[in-house]
């Protein structure tokens, strides 16, 4: 924003759209209508067998007075429907308008639509502005017919639109837009305008009785009176927001209701806001024009925090409004809308405008989407998708943007895309970048391609920017995080969440020291212009530093989470233990209830409660005082603790009945109760543990393990049970080994689907260049259960089986393992497993002692299984009897080895491997059996065919 020296502002350009040519030529003649067509199941993978759904296209037919025309299909509706649009622009050869509107045609098409405004036709049209128009009709003597200037220029959109080109610091401060308009009226001889100070227009010479009878009939049938309550929101912070009653008669306009209630006779000089709350809301804020608020917005504030504004100034209104409010303001849900001709109307609680002030905060709307003012914060961390709950980062951003009138953030994704270097194996592997791309767009619009790049982005990784801008398209922020991520979706995620948490920390003390919010930005990778973004948050500057406090949360970077022994925390956990206890990385289900309770314990009122909430423990996502009990708690125990109460606004929020709640907060007797019980807990997934602790991570270590002893073999064929996604199988195709035939298989139709177009994509390449996986001469994946004989497996030279039994029941792993040496016979058969010894290290925990394990204390006391869906891990002695007694019952030979830590070392390796090798018989013979195939081929390729369907 300029001073007073600087060049005016240019005029924004505006590009018009196909739809909108063919509505400036068409207007309601044109339709579109738009279907929904299933694409056909092109899953970049011929051959593969399951039925593969498509994604949903839709092709548009535009239907005009000429003639009709279709559109390809496209991924969203409104392309399909520009696509038509400009189709039929080529076809009827329109030329549309190539004109950029300047300040002067801006003014005068301000002109025309003010005209049209008072026209005998957009009285009768559906419209929210003509109901104003109509309502204004009811009132009496010398307001009759007279509309005030400020539902203009709040209720017509193109009003709005043509006062921002004349002028871009309408944006910043509306009332400019009563002056465009009342300067625009008063060039009309048609319409008088109000005399000074007030803000009304009506027109010179009444409507004709033939267009008002008809309204005024219609008008009569449906209105009838109004009784709806709001809220007075006085100028000073020292006063109470007060409820109030608005009683709107058959005969009445609402507007003049409100005025009364501030103290005005009608609504004259009344100025209405913008909506404010969320995007589908209808509540606004209604107060007293002040000369004050038709200046131009203050100049530049050099860097400096701005000086809290004194005199009348509603700082709280002001807020929620995005807009300087002088005087007491009426917050209410009542006016036209387009869905109905009759008034709408809501009430408007205590309740409502807390969880406003919460949703303009940068963890209001996620602690709003989990339905918890009070127990919920917005987490730190983005782990998983699968793990988070409740709004996700970018969606929360987004709202908070919209909530404070600056502009979409804009995310910038940098794609890294990488190979394994083939010469190098084990531990030591590299990786080498290869090239670098971008895509820039607002909010989800740069979405990589999934389709023919799904195989790419599993080998990239991706980095997003953020950058958050003013509607002047001034930077306040960018966010550049520094680490990578394997999926686009989630470094959008990340980088998103990096700026909410810095954002948090400024909301958290408006006060903080430069050098400090500087610190914190730095820790964070954003940087931020300190000019624009005191002055996009003057507002919020306002309120919190003239009531010297503000909604404080614990997810910001700076506040320490540990809970110190200077605060009263009284914890009782009761209930037996069951030995099922969360850890870092879980996912934790609790039911609670947070309670306002006086010290003498004689007075108690439900705040919140929620019957199932989960959270990921160890990424703040609940206050620290809920997350150190849960941590203490085995499932089925509660917990019960007494702690200071939370900000006012965070309780006002949740308490159903804001009165009493006021009551006991004001008494300084009372603290809060928590109650809860800890439902279930589902653990971390193993690889994120394996992760942590090695790297490269441990299945990693697994697949290159079996890799190296495949590379050294003379193997021609392999069979893969338990093949999952095929990362063993794809790992192979970036070696030259002597293999010709490779197998798969699993009981997941998702991961073979995966697997098959993976394999798919490396196995065709190999047709056209010199690749390692050159020498495949056919690949095949099978449906089917391993412990399920099928003689299509038999004689494999060497079968693998990688974490893999650990998901069967004991009795199920023995049977495999006879089942596979006694009938398939490979000649070599690799097996991996947890090491259970290992997982003290893992979870830094300790095993049960030899007492323990006499009492039968179990295992999920002490040392869990990696994963919640294993159903043993063995011990190395367990895992060695199992093993060496199938390998003496079937003649093969046995070697033990690993990955992750040491044979030589307690307690091992953290996944153990056992090598079955077949001895020869003394008379080699395999048995025929009978032909039986119970698997089903889900995929199979051949380099002679390319790749065939399976009948």
């Amino acid at each position: 924003m300029g001073t007073s020296g600087d060049a005016a502002p240019e005029a924004r350009k505006t590009t018009i759209t196909p739809k909108a040519v063919i509505y400036q030529k068409y207007g309601s003649r044109a339709s579109y209508e738009v279907e929904e067509v299933q694409e056909s199941a092109q899953n970049g993978c011929p051959g593969l067998y399951i039925p593969q759904k498509g994604p949903s296209l839709f092709r548009c037919r535009l239907n005009l007075p000429e003639l009709s025309i279709v559109s390809e299909t496209f991924k969203k509706k409104k392309d399909a429907e520009q696509a038509a649009a400009e189709m039929a622009i080529q076809k009827l050869g329109i030329q549309p308008s190539t004109h950029t509107p300047n300040v002067d045609d801006a003014g005068e098409d301000l002109v025309t639509r003010v005209a049209y405004l008072f026209s005998n036709e957009f009285l009768a049209s559906q419209h929210p502005l003509s109901c104003h128009f109509k309502a204004a009709l009811s009132r009496e003597g010398d307001l009759y017919g007279s509309v005030p200037v400020s539902v203009i220029a709040v209720y017509d959109g193109k009003i709005s639109s043509l006062c921002k080109l004349i002028d871009p610091k309408v944006e910043s401060n509306p009332c400019l837009v009563i002056s465009f308009v009342l300067q625009a009226a008063a060039t009309l001889p048609t319409l008088i305008t109000a005399t000074k100070g007030q803000l009304w227009i009506r027109r010179q010479n009444p409507y004709p009785p033939e267009v008002i009878e008809p309204l005024l009939l219609e008008q009569s049938c449906t209105l009838g009176c109004v009784c709806v309550q709001a809220l007075l929101i006085p100028s000073s912070l020292n006063e109470d927001i007060k409820p109030v009653t608005l009683n709107v008669s058959s005969s009445a306009y609402y507007l003049d209701v409100i005025a009364q209630k501030l103290g005005l006779l009608d609504a004259s000089k009344i100025l209405v806001s913008r909506p404010i709350g969320k995007s589908s809301s209808e509540t606004r804020l209604y107060f007293v024009a002040s000369d004050l608020q038709f200046v131009e917005p203050s100049s530049e504030l050099n860097g400096k925090k701005p000086d809290i504004l004194e005199g009348s100034m509603n700082a709280r209104a002001s807020y929620l409004a995005g807009q300087e409010v002088y005087g007491g303001a009426i917050m209410a849900s009542i006016g036209y809308t387009w869905k109905s001709k009759d008034l709408f109307h809501e009430d408007v609680f205590l309740k409502t405008y807390y969880r406003m002030l919460i949703y303009k905060t940068p963890s209001g709307p996620y602690k709003l989407s989990r339905e918890s003012t009070i127990a919920a914060e917005l987490p730190v961390v983005f782990t998983i998708k699968s793990n988070w709950r409740g709004a996700f980062p970018r969606e929360i951003l987004c709202t908070f943007c919209r909530q404070h009138r600056l502009s979409e953030p804009v995310f910038t994704i940098s794609r890294y895309p990488v190979k394994a270097l083939s010469d190098l194996s084990g531990s030591q592997k590299k990786l080498k970048v290869t090239e670098l791309t971008e895509g820039t767009g607002h909010a989800n619009e740069n979405a990589a391609n999934h389709g023919d790049d799904e195989n790419l982005e599993s080998m990239s990784k991706f980095r997003c920017e953020v950058k958050v801008l003013s509607k002047l398209q001034d930077l306040i922020l960018q966010c550049s995080p520094k680490e990578s991520c394997r999926k686009e979706t989630d470094c959008i995620q990340n980088a998103s969440l990096k700026v909410l948490s810095w954002l948090s920390s400024y909301f958290q003390d408006f006060n903080m020291p430069l050098e400090k919010l500087n610190s914190l930005a730095d820790a964070l990778d954003v940087k931020f212009n300190p000019q624009h973004l005191f002055r996009e948050f003057k507002f919020c500057l306002a309120m919190y530093l003239n009531q010297q406090r503000t909604i404080k949360a614990n997810n910001c970077v700076d506040v320490p989470q540990a809970i110190g022994e200077h605060e009263n925390y009284l914890l009782r956990i009761e209930g037996p233990e069951s030995g099922i206890c969360p850890s870092n990385g879980s996912l934790a289900g609790i039911c609670y209830s947070a309670c306002l309770v006086t010290e003498v314990g004689d007075t108690k009122e439900l705040i919140e409660s929620a019957y199932e909430f989960e959270f990921e423990l160890g990424a703040r996502a609940v206050n620290p005082h809920v997350e150190t009990a849960v941590a203490q708690m085995s499932v089925g125990q509660s917990a019960f603790f007494l702690v200071d109460l939370p900000s006012q606004e965070l309780i006002l929020a949740a308490a159903n009945d804001s009165a009493r709640a006021l009551s006991l907060i004001n008494s300084n007797i009372c603290r809060l109760e928590y109650c809860i019980t800890l439902l279930k807990v589902s653990e971390p997934l193993e690889d994120r543990m394996e992760q942590a602790l090695f790297s490269p991570p441990l299945s990693k270590q697994r697949v290159e393990y079996a890799v190296e002893h495949i590379k050294k073999s003379d193997a021609t064929t392999l069979v893969d049970f338990g093949c999952g996604s095929g990362s063993l199988l794809e790992s192979l195709l970036d070696y030259p080994t002597s293999l010709r035939k490779i197998v798969g298989v699993d009981l997941s139709l998702k991961s073979l689907s995966r697997a098959a177009k993976v394999l798919h994509s490396k196995l065709s390449k190999s047709l056209d260049g010199d690749v390692p996986c050159r020498g495949i001469e056919s690949a095949t994946l099978y449906y089917g259960s391993i412990i399920v004989f099928d003689s299509r497996m038999r004689g494999f030279d060497i079968g693998t089986c990688l974490e893999v039994i650990e998901h069967m029941e004991e009795d199920q792993a023995s049977l495999f393992g006879d089942l596979v040496l006694s009938s398939f016979r490979p000649s070599v058969l690799i097996v991996s497993t947890p090491n259970y010894e290992y997982n003290v290290i893992l979870q830094k925990s300790d095993l049960p002692s030899q007492e323990e394990a006499q009492e039968g204390k179990g295992q999920s006391e002490s040392c869990r299984f990696r994963n919640h869906d294993h159903k043993f891990e063995w011990t190395r002695e367990q895992f060695s009897s199992w093993a060496r007694n199938l390998a003496s019952r079937h003649n093969y030979s046995i070697e033990f080895s690993g990955v992750g830590g040491s044979a030589d070392c307690e307690p091992g390796f953290a996944s153990q491997i056992a090598l079955f090798k077949r001895l020869p018989w003394q008379e080699e013979r395999i048995e025929d059996k009978e032909l039986v195939h119970p698997y089903k081929i889900i995929w199979e390729w051949s380099n002679s065919e390319t790749s065939k369907s399976c009948d």
